[in-house]
């Protein structure tokens, strides 16, 4: 029944010192949430945050940890049947029948765009057999990420003292969801039309926002509005989370949108050179570099206490260091290649 597929990367960092930039307090709408967070995608470059690590209920933003473990373990392809245990289940629903026999792929995706609480307690038994040994898995993944102030207790979001995160955990859970892709495909989807039901996504940002791409909604009348929204727009993704407001859509947007008018992301080429003590180093790989639109930025490069490097490349904005990297000598790199082919030729 259970088909195990290559797990997602936990929280993958970007290829330079991923380095917080919060960005200042500008945001002071009515509509605040209780706990916010802004952060770039692949780096985990921190935008803005508020009580960011209060922990707090989260509704049916649960069900992105449920979706990313059934996108990286299960096939979607495999019909199943309805389980009792799903038939009635309290809440959001698609309402599914005793006996019924649907794909996990429309399971997923009713899951994710109706929010269905129904479908998740289907997946969580098709998964682990039950949904306590499901629920022990989202716990181990969770410990994973590095959501270490994170507890679930179900896999739908519904209410209980002990089934809490905060906003910076969901951030990274919903980060490290994002890089896969068979999960970025379903919570991108405005409309989905299976083989056995057809869903449309609750999440109106996708058609709001300007490159919006994710994630979830939720709501209990203890967590409140939550929302975790997600939008790409050039070389840069920017995550959302907001626990508790009342605006989620209108205060995510605006979070959003923020960061985009204050950042932008930079990529630095692999072969882009630096002098240093009178020879030509390079990075070596493609880089990533988040910095404030329009700022001033300083470059150091200085001796590296690594000893396969030549020295070591910072970038400082304001006197805070934004990047950090080490520089290589143009043949130590290509040395480095020659004997990686090697390697693998004659493991071949």
């Amino acid at each position: 029944m259970l088909k195990k597929f290559t797990k997602t990367v936990a929280l993958f960092v970007g290829l330079a010192v991923a380095v917080a930039m919060p960005i200042s307090n500008t945001f002071n709408a009515e509509a605040d949430g209780v706990a916010e967070i802004a952060m770039e995608l692949t780096s985990g470059t921190v935008f803005h945050e508020k009580n960011a690590d209060r922990r707090l209920p989260m509704a049916s933003t649960t069900k992105i940890m449920t979706a990313l473990i059934i996108s990286e373990d299960c096939d979607l392809s495999e019909v199943i049947t309805v389980p009792d245990q799903a038939v009635g289940v309290e809440g959001s629903s698609i309402y599914l029948k005793h006996g019924e026999e649907l794909s996990v792929k429309d399971l997923l995706y009713g899951l994710m765009l109706r929010s269905g609480n129904d479908a998740a307690c289907a997946l969580a038994i098709h998964h682990s057999g039950s949904v306590d040994k499901f629920v022990e898995e989202m716990n181990g993944r969770a410990a994973e990420i590095g959501a270490t102030d994170t507890h679930f207790c179900n896999p739908s979001g519904l209410p209980d003292p002990d089934h809490y995160t905060t906003a910076r955990d969901l951030c990274n859970i919903a980060r490290c969801a994002m890089s896969n892709e068979v999960f970025s495909n379903v919570v991108s989807t405005k409309f989905y039309e299976g083989d056995y039901r057809r869903f449309v996504n609750k999440n109106k940002l996708l058609s709001t926002l300007d490159g919006a791409n994710g994630v979830k909604t939720g709501y209990t009348e203890r967590a409140g509005r939550c929302l975790v929204s997600s939008a790409k727009r050039e070389n840069m993704d920017v995550v959302c989370v907001v626990l508790n407001c009342y605006d989620m859509f209108e205060r995510s947007q605006l979070i959003i949108e923020s960061c985009f008018d204050k950042y932008a992301t930079e990529i630095i080429s692999a072969d882009t050179l630096f002098n240093f003590n009178g020879c030509n180093l390079c990075l070596g790989e493609d880089c990533r570099l988040i910095t404030e639109r329009e700022a001033e930025l300083e470059y150091k490069i200085t001796d590296s206490q690594d000893r396969s490097a030549a020295a070591k490349l910072e970038i400082y904005c304001q006197n805070n260091l934004i990047f950090s990297h080490n520089l290589y000598t143009i043949n130590s790199i290509e040395s480095g290649y020659i004997l990686g082919f090697f390697r693998k030729f004659n493991s071949n």
